[in-house]
């Protein structure tokens, strides 16, 4: 919101915006003073003196609010008074400790004032919209034969906000769409780019795989292991199986964060993290990678095999 708030209050887009209001004022001002002859039987003057009021008091608030942020810079980047020689003293610097905070109430009194009147600015506007709305409605044809400069003034007026609000409104729709139609792409590209290429089956197979056994009374000591004992992994497909003894707080699979039940199939990766088969075989074909320490499975077997 700050970010927005700077951009929509930077020095180019304020010159804009006063620019833009200035614009209006003057042709209220020109047209006022050419139609000076014409005798409208609706208030269209009145009207256009209101609009045009509408917008100086916008510049007034835009110009204030941005003097006081730039003001506001520049005391945060120069928050104390130097010296003669540029060396602080203590009692310039409660005084300038001071004159900052007098300085930051009154100008957040100002800027509160000046929100204040931006709001009922608007909320004015709207209903001074509708208000001309009617008036050149309910005057019609008769107004454009009897007061044309007024009357078409007024309808370019009335056009240039009903322009505004449905640019703004399709350009908001139209951001949405777009976000909404090309997030899978970005996702796509992406992830094209991050380099997280899945693995295929046989290279998964390649991966060593084991049976989990829970710890009996019977089995053999946990070894190096210390605490509680959960279980043992035992080889699959070998002659000489391997067996690793297992904590209890390691006898788990931090995919699905489910412990290990006796019998079921544990995938081990070169890293030495194992996870079910089920739950790291899916990961796998998606991401080549260890849950855990983003391991890739894929340039280690490359290194083997060279």
């Amino acid at each position: 919101e700050e970010r927005q708030s700077d951009w929509a209050y930077s020095k180019p887009v304020v010159i804009l915006d006063v620019i833009w209001n200035f614009a209006f004022v003057a042709v209220a001002v020109g047209v006022l003073f050419l139609s000076r002859d014409e005798n409208p039987e609706m208030p269209l003057r009145l009207w256009i003196i209101g609009y045009a009021f509408q917008c100086l008091l916008h510049m007034v608030c835009v110009c204030v609010e941005y003097k006081r942020r730039r003001r506001r810079q520049s005391m945060e980047y120069s928050p104390f008074n130097a010296g003669e020689d540029g060396v602080l003293s203590s009692g310039s610097g409660v005084e300038s400790e001071q004159y900052v905070t007098f300085a930051q109430l009154e100008e957040d009194n100002g800027s509160n004032v000046a929100k204040h009147l931006e709001s009922a600015n608007t909320m004015f506007s709207f209903v001074w919209w509708i208000t001309g709305f009617y008036w050149v409605s309910l005057g019609g044809q008769a107004l454009a034969r009897g007061s044309p400069q007024l009357y078409w003034l007024c309808i370019i007026f009335l056009a240039f906000d009903v322009f505004f609000v449905v640019f703004c409104v399709a350009l908001a729709c139209i951001i949405g769409i777009a976000v909404c139609c090309c997030l899978p792409c970005i996702i796509a590209i992406l992830y094209a780019v991050a380099d997280q290429e899945g693995a295929s089956k046989e290279e998964i197979d390649q991966l060593s795989k084991f049976k989990f056994q829970k710890n009996g009374d019977n089995e053999k000591p946990a070894g190096d292991v210390q605490g509680p004992v959960g279980g043992i992994m035992i080889e699959c497909g070998t002659d000489s199986p391997m067996e690793q003894v297992l904590s209890q707080d390691d006898a788990e699979c931090c995919i699905c964060l489910s412990a290990y039940e006796d019998g079921v199939e544990l995938r081990e990766l070169p890293c030495r993290h194992h996870f079910h088969c089920a739950c790291v075989d899916k990961w796998l074909y998606i991401n080549a990678t260890c849950p855990l320490c983003k391991y890739n499975i894929l340039k280690s077997s490359s290194q083997e095999e060279v």
